[in-house]
C-alpha cells in the first residue's frame, strides 16, 4: 500500500530545491495522450500543475522532504476523463435520492434493491429509480411487470425512469402525483390507462419527454445543505471512474442561477473534484430570448476559474425545434415556428459573444438548424463567430458534416446507442444503426467530436461504458451494432474523452494531456485499458484519481490517499446502502466471473435440453446474479 511519504527507491531528496514537488506520481506505465511524449513512467505535480513528466530520473531534482509520493505499482495511468455531454449538476442535487440500477445485472437484483429500500424509505419520500440502466443489461432482457413493483413497495411511491421512452410508477405514486381517471395526457404524452380509466401507472413518451420531466419533478427535493453533500457524494462518484472534468449540459427543470446555487456555493469554497464548464438552457417555451438575454447580463462564457466556468447556452436554445431521442416512437416533426424560434435565439448569442451547443438527434433537425446557422453566418461575415457544437448527432449524413466543418462546428457524442441500439435498429434496420453516429466519418472529417455519456437519465454515468462502446461497437446486451468501419481504437477513444472535450471548452492548452504546464489531472487505473480484453473494458475503474494535484479518489488499496467524505446524513438513502453503480473494486475479476457464469449458464441450458428437459432462462441464471 502506498503511503504519503513513500521515498522513491534510487533518489535522495535534495533539500536545496526550493520548489519541490507536492506529490509524485512514479513505477506506473504513462499514457500522456501528448504526441510530444507519449509515455512515461513518473510524473510531478506542483501547485496543481504537472512540472514534470518523464523517469525517476527526471523526478529527482523534484523530490523535497514533504513531496508525497504514491507507488503506481506498474499500473495504467492516463490523463484525467472529461465528459463532454453529462448533467452533474442536476445529477448531484439528486444523488441522495435516487436508487442507481446502473450495472445491475439481474432483474431479480434489482427488484430486490427495490424491496429493501421501499422498506426504510420514510413516509413523505420516494424510491427514484431515475435512468442509468436498460433491460438489455438484466440477464431476463426484460423490464420490471407494474405487478413486481406493486408487490416490493406496497405503500411507499416508486418512479421508475427507462430512458426518456416510460416511466413505471407504482399505485403509491400514481396516487402521490394525482392522476386520476379525469387526468388528461399532456401533448407529447400518454397516461396508460386500464379498460375502466384508471391509471395503470405506466407513462408513455409520445414521443416527447415532457409527461416525464413533469412527473419526477413532483417529488421531494432536498434541503441546500444536503443537496451541498449529495453533489459531493456525487462528485467522489464520478472521481471512482477517474472523471476528473465534465462539460454540463443542462437540462429540462434546471433554471439558471437558482438551480446552479448548489455547485457555485461549493466552487466558491473549493471543494469542487471535478472540473465543470456549464450550459445554460431556456425553460419556458415561449419566452426563450427573454431568458437567454437577461442571462446574458447576468454571465459570460469563460466567467469563473477552473473548476466552474461558463460555456454558453443549450443544450435547447428554443423547445420548438428540439426533436427526441425516443427510438421507440418515430422521428417527431418539428413544429412550425422552429426555425423562427431558433434563429432569435442564435442571433442573439452570435450578436453578444455567446458560444452555444444544440441537441440534434436527427439529420431532418441537423439539415434544418444549419439552414438556420447559414442564414446568420451569411450575415456575419461567412461564419458564426462563436465556438458552437451540435449534441448527439446519431443520424446526420456527410453532407451536413461537411456544412457542420465550413460553420466551424464541431460534434459531442454520447454512448445512447449503448442503451437503446437495439430499439434504434429494430425501427431503422442494421445499416443506420451501425453508423448512428457516423463517428469515423466525423473524425475523418477533421471537426473536433467529444464523447460523453448524458448522464444520468439516458444513461450511466460510468464512462468506461462509453469507451467500450466506441472501441467495439456493441451495446450493453453485447451484441453487435456498428460496422466494422465505424469502430475506433483505444487511444481515439480516449483522446475523444480527453482532448477533445477540452477543446470544446477552449481548455485544450490547459488539460487534456499529461504534459507540463497543464492541470494535474490524472488517473491510475485499476486494469490497463490499452491492453486488456474488450469485455472487461466496462469493469475498468480508479485506483486513484488525481485533480489539480489532489487526491480526489483512492480504493481499498490506497486507503487513506483521498480525504474522507462524510457519511451521508440521510441514513436511509440508497447511497448510503447500495452506493452508487454497482461494481466492485476488483471489478476486472467480476467481468470474468460474469463472462464464466454466462458460459456456464449456457452449458448447462443445452446439456438440460440435449435431455428433452425444459429450460428456464430465469431459473438457470438466478444463481449468477
Amino acid at each position: 500500500m502506498a503511503t504519503p511519504s513513500m521515498p522513491v527507491a534510487g533518489i535522495r531528496p535534495d533539500a536545496s530545491i526550493p520548489q519541490p514537488a507536492d506529490l509524485i506520481v512514479r513505477n506506473a506505465k504513462v499514457y500522456t495522450g501528448d504526441p510530444a511524449q507519449p509515455m512515461a513512467s513518473a510524473v510531478a505535480i506542483r501547485r496543481g500543475l504537472f512540472v514534470a513528466v518523464g523517469d525517476d530520473a527526471i523526478m529527482a531534482p523534484h523530490v523535497g522532504t514533504q513531496t508525497r509520493v504514491i507507488d503506481a505499482l506498474g499500473r495504467r495511468v492516463i490523463p484525467g476523463l472529461n465528459d463532454s455531454h453529462t448533467h452533474v449538476i442536476r445529477g448531484g442535487n439528486n444523488y441522495f435520492l435516487e436508487l442507481r440500477w446502473d450495472g445491475v445485472r439481474s432483474l431479480k437484483r434489482a427488484l430486490q434493491m427495490l424491496r429493501e429500500q421501499a422498506a426504510r424509505t420514510p413516509e413523505g419520500q420516494w424510491v427514484r429509480v431515475v435512468g442509468g440502466f436498460t433491460p438489455e443489461q438484466f440477464l431476463e432482457k426484460r423490464l420490471p411487470t407494474l405487478k413486481e413493483i406493486n408487490d416490493a413497495a406496497p405503500n411507499t411511491p416508486v418512479f421508475l425512469l427507462h430512458l426518456y421512452q416510460s416511466a413505471l410508477l407504482n399505485r403509491a405514486a400514481v396516487k402521490a402525483v394525482g392522476f386520476a381517471e379525469d387526468t388528461e395526457n399532456p401533448i407529447g404524452g400518454e397516461i396508460v390507462r386500464s379498460h375502466d380509466g384508471t391509471p395503470t401507472g405506466l407513462l408513455l413518451a409520445a414521443p416527447g419527454a415532457t409527461i416525464l420531466y413533469s412527473t419526477l419533478a413532483k417529488g421531494p427535493t432536498l434541503d441546500p445543505a444536503t443537496k451541498a453533500e449529495s453533489t459531493k457524494h456525487f462528485m467522489r462518484e464520478l472521481n471512482r471512474f477517474g472523471l476528473t472534468s465534465a462539460i454540463d449540459a443542462a437540462g429540462g427543470f434546471q433554471d439558471f442561477p437558482d438551480d446552479y446555487g448548489t455547485i457555485m456555493k461549493l466552487a466558491e469554497s473549493g471543494e469542487l473534484t471535478v472540473r465543470i464548464a456549464y450550459h445554460l438552457f431556456p425553460q419556458t417555451a415561449g419566452q426563450e430570448v427573454d431568458d437567454l438575454r437577461r442571462w446574458i447580463s447576468m454571465v459570460s462564457p469563460g466567467d469563473g476559474d477552473e473548476w466552474l466556468r461558463a460555456n454558453g447556452a443549450g443544450e435547447n436554445l428554443a423547445w420548438s425545434p428540439a426533436d427526441f431521442e425516443n427510438f421507440a416512437e418515430p422521428r417527431p416533426a418539428l413544429k412550425d415556428t422552429a426555425a423562427e424560434d431558433l434563429e432569435s435565439a442564435a442571433r442573439l448569442l452570435v450578436e453578444n459573444g455567446w458560444g452555444f451547443r444544440l441537441h440534434a438527434t436527427y439529420e431532418e433537425t441537423i439539415d434544418h438548424d444549419l439552414k438556420v446557422f447559414e442564414r446568420i453566418a451569411t450575415d456575419n461575415g461567412g461564419s458564426l463567430g462563436v465556438p458552437w457544437f451540435f449534441d448527439h448527432a446519431e443520424t446526420i449524413s456527410e453532407k451536413s458534416i461537411e456544412r457542420l466543418r465550413a460553420l466551424g462546428g464541431n460534434v459531442s457524442i454520447q454512448n445512447r446507442m449503448y442503451f437503446q441500439g437495439r430499439v434504434f435498429r429494430d425501427r431503422y434496420g442494421a445499416e443506420a444503426a451501425g453508423w448512428a453516429p457516423p463517428v469515423t466519418k466525423l473524425l475523418a472529417s477533421g471537426i473536433t467530436v467529444g464523447a460523453g455519456t448524458d448522464a444520468t437519465r439516458v444513461s450511466s454515468y460510468n464512462p468506461w461504458l462509453s469507451l467500450h462502446w466506441l472501441t467495439t461497437g456493441t451495446h450493453i446486451g453485447g451484441n453487435q451494432i456498428y460496422l466494422p468501419d465505424n469502430i475506433v481504437s483505444r487511444e481515439t477513444a480516449l483522446q475523444m474523452y480527453t482532448v477533445n472535450g477540452a477543446k470544446l471548452t477552449g481548455e485544450a492548452d490547459k488539460k487534456g494531456t499529461i504534459t507540463v504546464g497543464k492541470y494535474g489531472d490524472l488517473v491510475i487505473l485499476t486494469a490497463d485499458y490499452l491492453t486488456v480484453p474488450d469485455e472487461q473494458i466496462p469493469f475498468i475503474e480508479a485506483a486513484v484519481t488525481i485533480a489539480g494535484g489532489r487526491v480526489v479518489y483512492a480504493n481499498d488499496e490506497y486507503d487513506g490517499q483521498a480525504e474522507p467524505l462524510p457519511k451521508v446524513s440521510l441514513e436511509w438513502s440508497p447511497v448510503n446502502h447500495f452506493g452508487g453503480y454497482q461494481n466492485t473494486s476488483n471489478g476486472i475479476r467480476q467481468a470474468q466471473t460474469f463472462v464464466d457464469a454466462a458460459a456456464d449458464s449456457k452449458e448447462q441450458k443445452a446439456w438440460r435440453e440435449a435431455r428433452g428437459e425444459a429450460v428456464d432462462d430465469y431459473a438457470v441464471n438466478a444463481e449468477y446474479c
